[in-house]
C-alpha cells in the first residue's frame, strides 16, 4: 500500500455497511458502490461523538430540511476528529444548473446545462468526466455555507452561549465560531497532482503552462491567475526588446547648437548617459500603445477562456447571505425567507466614519514615509557634496532602499487592517465584500507604491532622482522577491519536516488525509496580484526614463511562474476555487493604469532636459508648452480609446456562441410556456378553479 492510495479506500468504505459507513441516499440513480471523498472537515481534538453525530445528519439531511444533501463519512469512528465529505450525482447536477456552469451539449458545442435535460449532455453518466475535480469540491463547499437553521436551536454536547443557533444563522460559520470546526479542505488527488506538477513547474521547457489541467485541478480562479501571469510574461518580450536597444545601442543626440560655450558642451556630455529625446518619445509612445493592446488581447484572451472552461454564461441570480454576515432575524422583502437583515445606514456610517478615517490615517503615515525620504535624501546628497568618496556614493541609494522597506512593512500591516474594516462593515453578498477590500487594498497600493514617483516626476520635475529611486525599486524589489519566492519555499520544503513526510507508507490512509489538513492555508492571490499590478505601473507610468524596467520584469516572471506553482503544489492546503469568467476588479485595476500612462508618459516626455532645450531654442513660452502638451495629451488619449475599440473585447466566434446560448435559452423557455399551456387546456374545468 502507498500514500497515493487514500481516495481509493476510502472511496472501498462506502461498500461496507455499519456505523462507519458512508451515509445513505435516497434517490436511486444517486446509488454507487464507488464514492469520491472531495472534502476534509477537521474538527476540535475534544469534539464529543454526539456533536460529530449531529453535524454529520445536518450535512446529510434533505436542503428542504437546512441540510446540504452531501454524503459522509466518520473516518476511522465516531470518536474520531474528522469527518469526509462526498457528494451524490444529483447534487452536483442541480448546483451545476444553479451556478449556470456550461457544459458539452451532444452536438459538441459548449451549452448551459439543464437538469431537465441532461441525459442529451456528453459524459452525464460519469461525474468525473462531467466535473472538474475543482468543481466538485467547490460544490460541496457552496452546499456546506448553504446550510441554515430554520429554527432556534442548540447544538448537541456544545455549552451554551457558542452552542444556541438562532434561526436562519448560518450552521457553518456558527461551528467555526464555537471552534467545533477547525479546518475544511478539498482533497488532493496524489496522481493528478505529481502528474500536474511534471507538467508544470518540472517541465524543462522554458515556457507554455498546462492551463486546462491547472483549470480542472485548482479551478477557475487560479487558472485564470496563472494564464494572465503567462500572458503578462510573453507580452513583456516587445518592451523588453526595445528597452536594450534603447540602453545599449541606441546613441544620444545632441540638439545643442554649434555656439554652445564649454560649459555647456560638458553638460551635454554629463547628460550623454539620459537618454536622448527621441529614446524618450519611442519609449513612452509605446509604453502608451502597448498598455492598450496588452488589456485588449488579454481580454479576447480571457473570453475564449471562459467560453472552453464553461464559465461565460455564469448565472446571475440573487445570493444567499454569505456566512459572515450577521443580524437581526427577520423576513428578505424580495425573496421572503428568514434571514439575518442589517441596514444599510448602518454599514454607510460604518464605511464614513469608521473605515474612511482609517484608510486616509494610512495615506497620511505614507506621506510622512515620503517627507522623511526627502530628508534623508537632501541630508546625504550634502554629505556626498561635501566629501565625495566611493562611501558616500553608496550612501546616496540608502534613503531609497530605506523607503522601500517601510512601505513594503506598511502594506503588509494595511492589508491585514483592511481585512478587518471589511468584516466589521458586514456586508450581506460575497461580492461586495471583495470588492470592498480589493478597492481599500488597491487606493493604499497605488498610493503608496506611486506616490513618490509622482511627486519626483511633477513636483520636483527631478528626472535624474526619478530614474534612481526606480532602479532602486526595481532592483530592492527583485531581491527581495526572489528571496521570498525561491530561496525561502526551498529552505520550508527542504528542512522543515511535515507531517505527511513523516508518515510511512504502510501507514493507515486515514493518517495520510489528515495530514493534508495540517499543512498552512493557501494565503491567496491578493499579494500575487498586487505584485503584478505595481510591476506593471512601473512599467506602464515610468519605464520611458528607465528602458531596463521590461528586461528586469521579464527576468523575474521566469522564475515567478515555476515557485508560484511550487509553492500552490507542494506547500499549502489546496484551496477551494469558484467558476469564474475573468479576473474581477483586478482586470479593471489593470485598465485603469493603462489609462493613466497616457497622462504620465506625455508629460515625462514634456519634462526631459532636452525638450526642455527644444521649447526654449524655438521660443516657446510656458503656457504655449502647456498647451500644447494638453493637446498632444487628448490626442493620445483618443488614439488610444480608438485603438481599443478597433479591437474587439471578446472573438467573433465566442460572441456567436454566447449569442447562440442565449437564443437557444429563449427558444427552449417558449416550448415550456406551450406545453404549459397545452396542459392547462386539458385539465378539467374544476381542476383549473
Amino acid at each position: 500500500k502507498t500514500q497515493k492510495e487514500p481516495l481509493e479506500e476510502l472511496s472501498a468504505w462506502g461498500k461496507s455497511s455499519g456505523p462507519n459507513s458512508w451515509s445513505r441516499v435516497s434517490c436511486p440513480c444517486c446509488i454507487s458502490s464507488q464514492i469520491e471523498p472531495l472534502v476534509l472537515i477537521q474538527l476540535s481534538e475534544n469534539v464529543q461523538p454526539i456533536t460529530k453525530q449531529w453535524i454529520m445528519s445536518v450535512i446529510s439531511a434533505p436542503v428542504k430540511t437546512g441540510g446540504s444533501q452531501l454524503l459522509v463519512h466518520p473516518g476511522e469512528d465516531m470518536k474520531g476528529d474528522m469527518i469526509v465529505v462526498a457528494a451524490p450525482r444529483c447534487t452536483l447536477l442541480r448546483v451545476t444548473e444553479d451556478l449556470g456552469l456550461c457544459k458539452t451539449y451532444q452536438d459538441g458545442n459548449m451549452t448551459a446545462f439543464s437538469y431537465e435535460d441532461k441525459d442529451n449532455f456528453c459524459n452525464i453518466e460519469d461525474m468525473q468526466r462531467f466535473l472538474t475535480l475543482a468543481e466538485r469540491q467547490f460544490i460541496v463547499k457552496h452546499e456546506l455555507d448553504s446550510m441554515r437553521a430554520l429554527e432556534d436551536q442548540r447544538i448537541p454536547g456544545v455549552p451554551a452561549p457558542k452552542g444556541k443557533l438562532k434561526a436562519r444563522e448560518s450552521i457553518l460559520q456558527k461551528l467555526e465560531k464555537a471552534g467545533v470546526i477547525r479546518n475544511i479542505t478539498p482533497l488532493h488527488d496524489q496522481k493528478k497532482l505529481t502528474a500536474l506538477g511534471k507538467q508544470w513547474y518540472s517541465q524543462k521547457n522554458l515556457w507554455g503552462q498546462p492551463l486546462d489541467g491547472i483549470q480542472a485541478y485548482f479551478g477557475g480562479t487560479i487558472a485564470y491567475y496563472f494564464s494572465f501571469l503567462d500572458f503578462y510574461t510573453l507580452s513583456l518580450f516587445p518592451p523588453a526588446i526595445l528597452g536594450l536597444f534603447i540602453t545599449f545601442f541606441l546613441p544620444s543626440i545632441n540638439f545643442s547648437s554649434e555656439n554652445t560655450t564649454a560649459s555647456e558642451s560638458t553638460q551635454a556630455k554629463e547628460d550623454d548617459d539620459q537618454p536622448s529625446v527621441s529614446s524618450y518619445m519611442v519609449q513612452a509612445v509605446f509604453s502608451m500603445l502597448w498598455s492598450t493592446v496588452f488589456m485588449e488581447l488579454w481580454k479576447r484572451r480571457s473570453a475564449a477562456l471562459s467560453y472552453r472552461w464553461g464559465t461565460f454564461n455564469l448565472a446571475e441570480q440573487f445570493q444567499e447571505p454569505r456566512p459572515g454576515f450577521h443580524g437581526e432575524i427577520g423576513t428578505n422583502p424580495v425573496t421572503g425567507r428568514l434571514e439575518p437583515l442589517f441596514p444599510d445606514w448602518k454599514r454607510r456610517v460604518r464605511i464614513g466614519l469608521v473605515s474612511v478615517p482609517v484608510v486616509g490615517a494610512f495615506l497620511g503615515l505614507v506621506v510622512m514615509g515620503m517627507a522623511g525620504f526627502y530628508f534623508f535624501e537632501r541630508l546625504v546628497s550634502g554629505w556626498h557634496k561635501s566629501y565625495d568618496s566611493y562611501f558616500t556614493v553608496a550612501l546616496l541609494y540608502l534613503p531609497s532602499v530605506a523607503h522601500i522597506v517601510y512601505t513594503n512593512v506598511l502594506g503588509n500591516v494595511y492589508r491585514n487592517v483592511a481585512l478587518q474594516l471589511t468584516e466589521a462593515e458586514n456586508h450581506r453578498e460575497e461580492s461586495s465584500f471583495d470588492y470592498h477590500h480589493t478597492t481599500k487594498v488597491l487606493v493604499f497600493t497605488f498610493f503608496n507604491n506611486f506616490a513618490v514617483l509622482f511627486h519626483i516626476t511633477f513636483f520636483k520635475e527631478d528626472l535624474a532622482l526619478l530614474r534612481k529611486r526606480l532602479s532602486s525599486l526595481l532592483i530592492v524589489t527583485q531581491v527581495v522577491n526572489q528571496f521570498t519566492e525561491v530561496v525561502v519555499p526551498f529552505l520550508v520544503d527542504r528542512f522543515m519536516s511535515t507531517s505527511e513526510r513523516n508518515l510511512k507508507e504502510d501507514d493507515p490512509e486515514v493518517d495520510h488525509l489528515q495530514a493534508q489538513g495540517n499543512l498552512p492555508a493557501f494565503p491567496g492571490l491578493f499579494a500575487e496580484y498586487i505584485e503584478l499590478l505595481v510591476q506593471f505601473g512601473y512599467l506602464s507610468l515610468f519605464s520611458c526614463v528607465y528602458p531596463l524596467t521590461a528586461p528586469l520584469l521579464l527576468l523575474n516572471n521566469f522564475t515567478e511562474i515555476r515557485t508560484d506553482a511550487y509553492k500552490l503544489c507542494k506547500l499549502f492546503n489546496k484551496p477551494f476555487s469558484a467558476p469564474v469568467a475573468n479576473m474581477g476588479v483586478w482586470q479593471v485595476a489593470f485598465e485603469v493604469l493603462s489609462f493613466i500612462s497616457v497622462m504620465s508618459n506625455c508629460w515625462l516626455l514634456l519634462l526631459s532636459p532636452r525638450v526642455k532645450d527644444l521649447t526654449q531654442d524655438a521660443g516657446l513660452s510656458s503656457g504655449q508648452v502647456l498647451v500644447f502638451a494638453v493637446i498632444v495629451e487628448h490626442a493620445l488619449i483618443a488614439a488610444k480609446m480608438i485603438l481599443a475599440f478597433i479591437i474587439p473585447d471578446e472573438p467573433d466566434w465566442v460572441r456567436i456562441k454566447r449569442e447562440q446560448i442565449e437564443f437557444h435559452s429563449m427558444q427552449a423557455l417558449k416550448k415550456q410556456r406551450v406545453k404549459r399551456i397545452q396542459v392547462d387546456d386539458t385539465l378539467p374545468l374544476k381542476d383549473k378553479l
